[in-house]
């Protein structure tokens, strides 16, 4: 063997005893107060780290934990807790001066729980504010000579939050959600420049979201008015489950989300499109089976907590319609005043959403044709929304659906046909919607076959209807021969006015109620009010007959009662 090559194995054999042994042999614990006053200086939190070792193949330091506290203000438990903490060092400058450089920190499967209070404050704004003050604080020359004394100069080349977990909640509810699989990698790490940053994570109840941009320099105030420039995504994110939504109140749907976000100077800007699916809007409501694409802009101001929606749009296929107001974040929830305004709306585009509002259409049946209106105003926390307006309908029809033959009970004594699809020239009313059900005021539908429909009602959170309602029917009811006819011709003898039926030329109303649920709803004849309905009528054909000079035919109180048990299907008295 050649002395050069001996040598050669020499030289190996020492560098490998000197890279086993050297990590006993370096006190590396000492640097532990050096690292823990320097990231808590750094942060303006308490750090703890556990015992250190040294790996001088890896170049680094490792932790056995590590503990951020929180703001007092908020939490007694830790902001941050890892079970691990690899740092990167320079192995040279370590091993020769006992000076401590950091390259990198990489902290494997954190846990990092974030909490808001009533007033919309965030636990994570105080976090880096007394090194950024620090910073500021100091003289030109001290910036200039690259001091190492303060705290604000550390810069970490890469760090790394690995498959961790971050618990959202608030500080006056034991209510949390969790997001898993949480990875941050961050660059160039300053608390006084503008660094690149990365967010990645599963969202509650599946889906994913990512966050590309940059950050900094952090706010000397609070860290939560830190400068951000990025793009984030969501995929997937099911709203039932993110924490943020009152369970009870039956909200729910997926959302997908490709925005930008650009926070400067205290107002943050997001354009962008979010669609959507599955939607739920109201207690007792069904999944919508088409989506909701919103194409936004708002500006948050994030000293007041409090921002404005940009006129935006909402499509539904091919239906229009536009978003606009404000809203605020500063309480436990978030507060809207949004305006929707929407005109000349195909219907038929419509169909498939209206379950989302806990409208369900007759089995069998189909909106055709037609346009739609909308003037509504959405208000309060957004887990308790109510929305109040008015809704039009023009010009549409209600294929597969046979009103005649839905109310038969009343069809019957009035021998209306409105035939198989029902044609609606107009339906308008009153809205209000809220979590518990929807109530519709001044209802008004013009049906061709039928006359004029009024009246109003509510449908309540498991879908049932309660509707009180009046419909005008032009010459239908008084027509010779039908029951109704005959009872309205009786009591017309009885009160003086013509007999036969009715008022000539005249309309009679003829109350019923609407019960059941949407899909199956049930016509039932107010026969108390229609008793008293054609009275009142007949009373009045009879002042204007008279007034004519008619002679009243002779007749008897129960020649009334008799016909009007004829009406109500009762044997008449002999």
């Amino acid at each position: 063997m050649s002395s050069k090559l001996r040598t050669i194995l020499i030289v190996v054999g020492v560098l490998v005893v000197l890279l086993l042994v050297a990590p006993f042999l370096i006190p590396v614990n000492q640097f532990r107060p050096t690292i823990e006053e320097k990231a808590s200086a750094a942060l303006g939190r308490k750090v703890e780290v556990g015992n250190l070792s040294l790996s001088l193949i890896g170049g680094s330091l490792s932790a056995e934990d590590l503990s951020i506290g929180d703001d007092p203000k908020f939490s007694s438990l830790p902001f941050l807790k890892a079970k691990s903490l690899k740092v990167g060092v320079e192995i040279m400058p370590l091993i020769f001066s006992k000076t401590l450089n950091v390259t990198g920190v990489t902290i494997d499967s954190p846990q990092v729980t974030l909490l808001h209070n009533g007033a919309g404050q965030w636990n994570y704004s105080s976090l880096g504010g007394s090194a950024a003050k620090s910073a500021a604080k100091q003289t030109p020359a001290a910036q200039t000579s690259g001091s190492s004394n303060s705290s604000a100069d550390l810069t970490i080349k890469k760090l790394e939050l690995k498959d961790g977990s971050i618990i959202v909640g608030s500080t006056n509810s034991q209510k949390r959600s969790t997001y898993d699989h949480v990875t941050i990698t961050a660059t160039g790490v300053s608390m006084a420049s503008k660094f690149p940053v990365t967010v990645t994570a599963d969202l509650p109840g599946g889906g994913k979201f990512k966050l590309d941009g940059t950050v900094g320099p952090i706010d000397q105030a609070d860290t939560s008015l830190t400068p951000l420039d990025a793009k984030m995504t969501a995929s997937s994110l099911n709203l039932a489950t993110t924490g943020f939504l009152d369970p009870s109140a039956g909200l729910g749907g997926i959302v997908d989300l490709d925005s930008t976000i650009a926070s400067q100077n205290g107002v943050a800007e997001t354009n962008g499109n979010l669609k959507l699916s599955k939607a739920l809007l109201i207690a007792g409501g069904a999944p919508a089976s088409v989506p909701l694409n919103v194409n936004f802009n708002t500006k948050y101001n994030l000293h007041k907590n409090a921002g404005v929606l940009n006129p935006s749009t909402v499509k539904i296929g091919n239906a229009v319609s536009h978003l606009n107001g404000t809203y605020e974040s500063a309480g436990e929830t978030t507060v809207v005043n949004i305006k929707l305004n929407g005109k000349d709306m195909p219907a038929n585009d419509l169909e498939a959403f209206l379950p989302a509002l806990g409208i369900h259409l007759p089995k069998g049946a189909s909106l055709q044709g037609g346009t739609l209106n909308t003037d509504l105003t959405l208000t309060g926390p957004t887990n308790k929304l109510v929305t109040t307006g008015t809704v039009g309908l023009f010009n549409a029809k209600l294929a597969g659906f046979d009103l005649g033959s839905k109310m038969s009970a009343i069809s019957s004594l009035t021998g209306v046909k409105t035939g198989k699809d029902l044609e609606i020239e107009k339906l308008t009313t009153n809205l209000r919607m809220a979590p518990d059900g929807l109530k519709a005021d001044n209802f008004v539908a013009v049906i061709p076959s039928l006359g004029n429909l009024t009246g109003g009602g509510t449908i309540d959170s498991k879908n049932d209807l309660d509707f009180k309602m009046v419909a005008a029917l032009s010459g239908a009811l008084g027509a010779a021969g039908s029951p109704v006819g005959s009872a309205t011709g009786m009591l017309g003898k009885l009160t003086g006015g013509a007999g036969g039926g009715g008022c000539k030329g005249g309309t009679t109303s003829v109350p019923f109620m609407i019960q059941g649920t949407t899909a199956d709803p049930k016509f039932i004849p107010d026969v108390g009010g229609l008793a008293a309905g054609m009275l009142k009528s007949q009373l009045g054909c009879a002042g204007g007959a008279t007034a004519a000079g008619a002679k009243a035919a002779p007749q008897t109180p129960t020649d009334a009662v008799n016909a009007l048990g004829g009406l109500l299907g009762k044997k008449k008295n002999p």
